[in-house]
């Protein structure tokens, strides 16, 4: 057997050799800790840079309030995602027949002035772009195609959730997203989806609406720290709310 080199360490009794053909890691590059799992074959690598999970809120946001934002900084804290999306309906069916909606691009604008650079939260047009009924599933397919690889985390309110079998092609959304259901009571039993995986998440409880502020500025009454101050700035600079729509 050959003799070590001077100035060359000798390897601790115990320590097996590398076998001959097997690569040294080059120096710099961190060993994979024990116990995690390999990606499996046929999964998708998600390119460095693209976000691996996102989640989306959808909602009116007519107008959004500090309600809205507080739960959606603590869902994207508790679930570790990298964005977190609010997109905005273009025609929330749920609603349309119910009341006037404000037009898209005033709500969109507004949001994207309450969130600033609240890091990880985007105001999203996609519902808006895409025109016509706001459709969940839909959402779901585009952000698929826009991250592929991605896991995907709708996130809605309790009351919402116990309503999903009425949405549409709820079944190939359930397939496509891990549901999260954002829980404002402890003490209220959320409802059971068969056929959805479920994460409850407890969020800040805000007892605030956007009727509230929509009521409160056609009352002439203030919105201060119920709508971020960029928000308000927007809707006094757009006109919204200040007459019967």
């Amino acid at each position: 057997m050959p003799e070590v080199p001077a100035g060359v360490p000798e390897v601790p009794a115990g320590v097996p050799e590398v076998p001959a053909g097997v690569p040294e890691v080059p120096a710099g590059v961190p060993e994979v800790p024990a116990g995690v799992p390999e990606v499996p074959a046929g999964v998708p690598e998600v390119p460095a840079g693209v976000p691996r999970r996102v989640g989306f809120m959808g909602g009116t946001f007519d107008p959004v309030h500090v309600g809205h934002l507080a739960a959606a900084v603590e869902v994207r804290h508790q679930l570790g995602l990298d964005r977190l999306l609010m997109v905005v309906a273009n025609e929330p069916w749920q609603k349309v027949r119910t009341r006037a909606v404000t037009p898209g691009e005033d709500r969109l604008a507004v949001l994207e002035a309450a969130i600033g650079g609240a890091e990880g939260l985007e105001a999203s047009s996609l519902e808006i772009d895409r025109g016509g009924p706001s459709y969940s599933v839909e959402t779901a397919e585009e952000l698929r195609r826009r991250w592929p690889g991605a896991e995907l985390f709708m996130v809605v309110g309790a009351d919402v959730a116990a309503e999903l079998h009425t949405w549409e092609r709820a079944g190939e959304l359930a397939a496509m997203v891990t549901l999260v259901v954002m829980n404002r009571s402890q003490d209220r039993a959320l409802p059971t989806r068969p056929g959805w995986r479920t994460i409850a998440v407890e969020v800040p409880s805000i007892d605030l609406s956007s009727s509230q502020v929509r009521e409160r500025m056609r009352a002439g009454r203030p919105i201060d720290f119920l709508v971020p101050a960029a928000g308000i700035r927007c809707i006094r600079r757009r006109g919204m709310y200040s007459g019967d729509r």
